[in-house]
């Protein structure tokens, strides 16, 4: 089994000042970005943006988990969480209906992996599930990132991707299942045509890979 190396360098809290060049580019690029202390202020930002009754689907996310966003979503009954009905298909004879309600939600919730300096976006995904809402099948696109994961540049951010966030995952998914995780797409976003669409809020702690 290959053993991969986790370069420390990319679990460092950025700056106040990085965060606020970081956040200024995001929204001249229309990535709305806001900027909280703790995991349950930005749970509770987030939970302001819903409307009761919302469809909301969401990604696999640690930092989702962390901040308690996910139970709510699955578990308080005020919404209509696309993950949880998802579980209750088949995949092997309802894969097409699974497909449907999984690419274009109304609201898609996340994380990302790195954000540059300038304003782009990396996520980074073994199956892709992610990808298609992300891009532009959902209606509303809200990630949640731990400061930890801003860099300087794009060249960072994929190196973030591979030497911090891929290494941790991996490790993730051989203690939970047996088998490393893959690395097989990497979605990169610069912006968006629409003002509205893209919410990102950065937490001054560390979430997540």
């Amino acid at each position: 089994m290959t053993m991969l190396t986790l370069n420390p360098l990319f679990a460092q809290l950025a700056s106040d000042e990085q965060i606020i060049t970081t956040q200024t580019a995001l929204n001249a690029h229309n990535i709305q970005t806001t900027v909280v202390n703790t995991g349950d202020e930005a749970r509770q930002y987030v939970l302001s943006l819903i409307p009761e009754g919302a469809e909301v689907h969401q990604s696999a996310s640690h930092t989702l988990e962390q901040i308690g966003l996910t139970a709510v979503i699955e578990q308080s009954g005020r919404y209509h969480a696309i993950r949880h009905q998802i579980r209750t298909l088949d995949r092997a004879t309802q894969g097409r209906e699974i497909r449907k309600l999984s690419s274009s939600p109304d609201i898609m919730l996340g994380s990302v992996h790195a954000v540059t300096a300038q304003g782009q976006v990396l996520v980074a995904s073994g199956g892709g599930s992610q990808m298609g809402p992300y891009a532009s099948g959902a209606g509303t696109v809200i990630w949640v990132i731990g400061a930890q994961k801003l860099v300087g540049s794009l060249e960072e951010g994929l190196r973030r991707i591979q030497e911090h966030s891929y290494v941790l995952e991996d490790e993730r998914m051989r203690t939970a299942m047996g088998r490393g995780a893959q690395l097989n797409q990497i979605l990169i976003i610069h912006g968006s045509l629409q003002p509205n669409r893209f919410k990102l809020v950065i937490v001054k702690e560390h979430l997540g890979f």
